[in-house]
């Protein structure tokens, strides 16, 4: 906030709901007194045209009503007013109105008054033109170098400068490349118009280059006539700015060079009339308005830029010189001579707010009071310094990014799911093939202990699960109250999930009483799906591909006890075998040993091995504990099935190739469509007619191959998303077997889920394959490493899609080899810590040798790459090679001050 505020010298609010912007403001001579006085032409978007003589008002008086000269109504809404020479025959300063579909003209004049009530002002037609095309914004000037006369030009909507001279239309041309409109001005200078288009480029056109080219009407023309014609509109100097500009003004004082300004949404530019930059000044603030006004130092130009934090600065070339508040965000600003005060500035604001003001300050009757002398004790100061330290010590340890979970939440969500399928099933338009798709009701119960405003509730569930309705939104929740609602989960997708889990999620704002309006929390749960949901009992199969055994230290159960949901109580108790036939068509067999204490899991497909291993280590652990049996453990002694996972990844990684080319197919054909269409088109207006020469043939084909193309497009695509989970599935199976392995903790087991699940979808642009490699690549390089030399080695500095899935390969299975091999998961900061963590048992780190390199997990034959080769690879800059495994931003704290003068030439200010 600015330590002065603007001086209020006059003002006044116009209309009521009207909308101004940046054209809707002018100030000059319009009724040619010759007193040198500007009045002030406000038009607004409702049609209404105001000319105001502002007087002096004293503070806590009205305005005048004698202020307000002129009030009409016209039937359009005004986009812009200008005050100049558009009437010929005369020199007399005239009003150009521009509508949206007309540009009307007026003369406006005063008759003196025989009674109290003053002059009356009075506005007369005196041309207009209808305009083809709607209008945006216009600009004028003397073009081509006219004398005593001012030519108008209009940029349309869709790109098209229409020129008028005066009372007749001159000619109209389309602005090459054009997409949407920019500001518009006139160099009088350079005779030439300029403009910033959607290109985010500044760009200059010489009047006679538009009066010279291709008349609009006859745009569309043949290839020939374009090669030999030589009238093509070509543009005399372009600046790329980066940025769309706000507004653009060419002004030219007589201590100063002319100079092009553009203000920028972050920048504010000074060109040259060539184009080239004579400064640009880097905005920290989003401005919204801006004017030069003068020169008052040899060389330089002062100018007004007004922000959206009610500020206007006052800037003399880039450095700023004032700075003062304003009551409200202008959206257009003048500097004015009113009232034989000269320097007036006149700002509006899009709501109708007209002020005028002036630079000064206002007198401080404020004195500081003596502060009483007092003796300060060192000691309690010391003592309440180490107090603050300890607390801050105690308060940097913990790494915690979010703040921890409150003792008794405001308002608390909870999920309970129905021990039996839904007797009707809800299930609405699935794609599994199956005679019947089970669903489960799950009923959410919200309480509030507080006041919660615009409660929100979001379920999601994993794909290829769907809910028959996953948003819900309540009226706001009174203290000690609760709302609860029922919905219905069920298979959608034809695939099997990799995890029959929910989530809950709650949005609210709980007001306070320095925020009526509520601060933004959440609430969350999580919920269990069960295994019937997506499968059934079956017969179990004998036979099968795939095998896993997992091994116990407890004697088996029968499955009448942990699986009674896929059991009949009346069955045998010693049941040993259970089968399980997904709704997808696979099935997988559970199997008990007699006379060991393992447990068989078998199926054709890996993946569907994961959800019934999974739910026997839960259900297992579930049983063990309510028999108060804490050593329970399960372990895992074969050999990982590293090569049917690499089938599953080869055949992911394949999808997506062909995702790829599907995507350079479409383009080429798109291309290919457009291109017949422009000559399908210029065959079609050409005013000789031609033969086709079979174009619309080709046309219809392209057609038929671009359609083809996407619906193969699309079902790869769908592909795409059914290998993917299959693949999550697979790899949730690898990290479970990983895991009771190695016998890792609940912590390594969290690393090992976030480097192989890091993705919770997989897009083009960024995939699994790259994002796992460069995962497994780093705790290769950090707390796998055998040496300092893998340390000093870093990744790349971007991810891209690889060529092939054969150096991914030879990372997992040199990942699990450093795995068996006595390396240890830890994300520790320091390195020292790092290397001691490497193996356990005292020893330092894992010794060189050649047998590694040969050394390959049971049950997989893929090749590693050699210590020599890794250390070939060069760190590329930008990349990060610290010890560190965590990155800490520092940020930069940057103090500025900014000069303050207390007065400013070509700017009315008072000082006290």
């Amino acid at each position: 906030m600015s330590l002065f505020k603007a001086r209020d010298w006059w003002s006044t609010i116009l209309g009521e709901k009207e909308e101004f912007d940046l054209g809707c403001l002018c100030v000059a001579d319009v009724d040619n007194s010759g007193s040198g006085q500007d009045k002030i032409i406000v038009g607004s978007y409702m049609g209404y045209l105001r000319i105001f003589n502002p007087h002096p008002v004293k503070p806590g008086d009205e305005v005048q009503p004698e202020d307000l000269l002129l009030e009409v109504q016209l039937r359009e809404p005004i986009l812009q007013v200008e005050v100049g020479k558009f009437v010929s025959g005369t020199e007399g300063l005239h009003l150009a109105v521009l509508h949206c579909r007309k540009l009307c003209v007026y003369a406006v004049s005063g008759t003196l008054g025989n009674v109290e009530h003053g002059n009356q002002y009075q506005i007369k037609l005196m041309y207009e033109h209808n305009l083809q095309r709607t209008a945006c914004n216009m600009t004028y000037g003397p073009f081509g170098g006219v004398k005593g006369r001012d030519l108008i030009c209009i940029q349309s909507m869709d790109g098209m400068l229409m020129l008028f001279e005066q009372e007749s239309y001159a000619f109209g041309r389309f602005l090459p490349g054009f997409l949407l409109p920019g500001p518009l001005t006139y160099s009088s200078r350079t005779d030439s118009f300029i403009t910033v288009s959607s290109c985010r480029q500044v760009e200059s056109y010489k009047y006679q280059v538009l009066a010279f080219a291709t008349d609009a009407d006859e745009r569309q023309e043949t290839e020939q006539q374009k090669l030999s014609s030589g009238k093509r509109l070509a543009v005399d100097w372009v600046l790329n700015i980066g940025e769309q500009a706000l507004d653009i003004c060419v002004v030219s004082f007589n201590q100063a060079v002319s100079s092009v300004f553009v203000l920028g949404e972050r920048n504010f530019f000074c060109l040259k009339d060539n184009g080239q930059i004579r400064f640009m000044k880097k905005l920290d603030y989003n401005p919204s308005c801006f004017i030069p006004y003068c020169s008052v130092k040899e060389g330089t130009i002062n100018t007004l830029i007004a922000n959206h934090s009610k500020m206007l600065n006052v800037y003399q070339d880039v450095t700023l010189k004032w700075a003062t508040q304003l009551p409200y965000i202008p959206v257009s600003i003048k500097v004015a001579n009113l009232q034989d005060l000269k320097g007036v500035i006149v700002t509006l604001s899009d709501d109708g707010h007209l002020q005028c003001s002036y630079l000064g300050t206002d007198p401080s009757l404020f004195q500081a009071p003596k502060v009483d002398s007092r003796e300060i004790n060192y000691e309690e100061y010391d003592a309440e310094m180490k107090k603050l330290q300890k607390i801050i010590k105690e308060a940097t340890k913990t790494q915690d990014i979010l703040p921890k979970s409150e003792k008794h939440r405001d308002v608390i969500v909870t999920a309970e799911v129905s021990p039996d399928l839904d007797a009707e099933s809800q299930a609405i338009d699935s794609e599994v093939k199956a005679e019947s798709v089970p669903s489960v009701t799950v009923k959410i119960t919200i309480q509030s202990r507080v006041t919660a405003q615009k409660p929100n509730l979001a379920v999601c569930v994993q794909a290829p699960l769907a809910v028959t309705c996953d948003q819900f939104v309540f009226d706001d929740l009174e203290p000690d109250s609760s709302e609860t609602v029922m919905l219905s989960v069920f298979l959608k997708g034809n695939c099997s999930p990799s995890e029959l889990e929910g989530n809950c999620l709650v949005s609210y704002n709980r007001p306070t009483e320095l925020n009526p309006e509520g601060i933004p929390k959440v609430a969350e749960c999580n919920f269990s799906l069960p295994l019937r949901l997506i499968c059934f009992p079956a017969q179990p199969s004998k036979a099968a591909n795939h095998k896993i055994t997992i091994d116990t230290n407890k004697p088996p159960i029968s499955f009448v006890t942990i699986f009674p949901d896929f059991v009949d109580p009346s069955e045998d108790d010693q049941t040993n075998v259970l089968g399980f036939q997904f709704l997808t068509g696979s099935k997988t067999t559970l199997l008990a040993s007699k006379t060991s204490q393992r447990y068989r899991i078998q199926s054709d497909q890996l993946e569907d091995l994961w959800l019934i291993t999974k739910q026997l280590k839960l259900r297992l652990e579930e049983h063990f504990k309510k028999q108060n049996c804490k050593d329970f453990a399960c372990t895992f002694s074969g050999s990982i099935p590293l090569q049917e996972y690499f089938e599953l990844i080869d055949q992911h990684f394949e999808l997506r190739l062909n995702a790829e080319k599907f995507r350079e197919l479409l383009s080429e054909r798109a291309v290919q469509f457009r291109a017949i269409e422009r000559r399908l088109l210029t065959r079609f207006k050409d005013k000789t007619p031609a033969p086709l020469q079979h174009l619309d043939t080709l046309l219809e084909g392209t057609f038929r191959e671009v359609i083809a193309l996407a619906d193969a497009a699309e079902e790869n695509q769908a592909n795409v998303f059914r290998a993917f989970t299959k693949l999550k599935s697979a790899t949730h199976l690898v990290i479970m077997l990983i895991s009771l392995w190695q016998k890792l903790s609940a912590d390594q087991v969290a690393i090992l889920e976030a480097t192989f699940l890091p993705l919770a979808e997989d897009t083009q642009e960024l995939g699994w394959e790259e994002t796992v490699d460069a995962a497994i690549s780093y705790l290769l390089r950090t707390c796998l490493s055998k040496s300092s030399k893998e340390q000093a080695l870093t990744l790349g500095s971007q991810l891209c899609m690889p060529k092939d899935t054969s150096r991914l390969k030879k990372n997992i299975t040199l990942f699990c080899d450093r795995l068996a091999k006595g390396g240890r998961l830890s994300l520790s900061t320091d390195s020292a810590t790092q290397q001691a963590v490497v193996m356990p048992g005292g020893c330092t780190t894992i010794p060189e040798s050649d047998l590694e390199e040969r050394t390959v997990i049971p049950g997989s034959t893929a090749t590693l790459p050699s210590h020599g080769q890794m250390a070939k690879q060069k760190s590329k800059p930008g990349c990060f090679t610290s010890d560190s495994n965590l990155v800490q931003w520092t940020p930069l704290v940057v103090e500025v001050h900014f000069p303050v003068f207390l007065h400013l030439e070509g700017v009315s200010s008072v000082c006290f």
